[in-house]
């Protein structure tokens, strides 16, 4: 995959355009108007605002744009506006195929604080785009069952307060072996562009890690 049709907009905010100019968002926030009714699919992992945000989901939905949810947040989709047949829910632990998009979801959650519980059932998903597997972590602490998850590219959280710190994410990704690390959430609300910095240099060069926010 191109890394020049990934951004990282702000905080989760991720865009991603694949082969076929289909355009795939993972939880859109503080896009200020920048895209417009271009979203073919767009993937949330929980509903906290910074990640299921109306605002931002209505300025780049259109009529034929699919959103991808956990269960819980179906009838918000509604109420936005989506027809029931275009968003598809998900749950934790699953395999899924949605057109010629291939994923599963895996937990996102936290160890020892209560922002995202275990029993929430919130997700990651790792999606396959044009033969890249793409691990998007959503928020979520160093936790076992993310720790042999297969991935080329991984964005990972290093903000810390409300997910893991950036050692932990350096951690996480020196264990599973990217190909490629991208720190997310940070900046916007909590974590600092240095915690990007300081969670390369931890990473020591073993594994290639770009910063696509600064």
């Amino acid at each position: 995959m191109n890394l020049e049709n990934i951004e990282l907009v702000a905080q989760s905010a991720i865009r991603i355009i694949n082969e076929s100019r289909k355009i795939i968002y993972f939880d859109p926030f503080k896009l200020e108007n920048k895209f417009s009714k271009d979203a073919d699919y767009i993937f949330i992992t929980h509903p906290h605002y910074d990640h299921f945000s109306p605002e931002d989901i209505l300025d780049i939905k259109n009529n034929n744009t699919i959103i991808i949810v956990p269960f819980e947040l179906l009838e918000k989709c509604l109420e936005l506006g989506f027809n029931k047949n275009k968003i598809f829910t998900v749950e934790v632990n699953n395999d899924y195929q949605l057109d010629d998009l291939s994923f599963n979801t895996v937990p996102a959650y936290n160890l020892n604080k209560d922002f995202h519980k275990k029993e929430f059932d919130w997700v990651g998903y790792v999606i396959n785009i044009d033969n890249t597997i793409i691990y998007i972590a959503g928020d979520t602490d160093n936790i076992p069952e993310i720790q042999n998850i297969n991935c080329d590219i991984a964005f990972v959280p290093v903000g810390g307060t409300y997910t893991m710190t950036y050692m932990e994410a350096a951690d996480l990704v020196k264990r599973i072996k990217p190909k490629i690390a991208i720190p997310i959430h940070y900046k916007t609300i909590v974590g600092t562009y240095e915690d990007a910095l300081n969670f390369q240099k931890e990473l020591d060069g073993k594994i290639n890690s770009i910063i696509l926010m600064k």
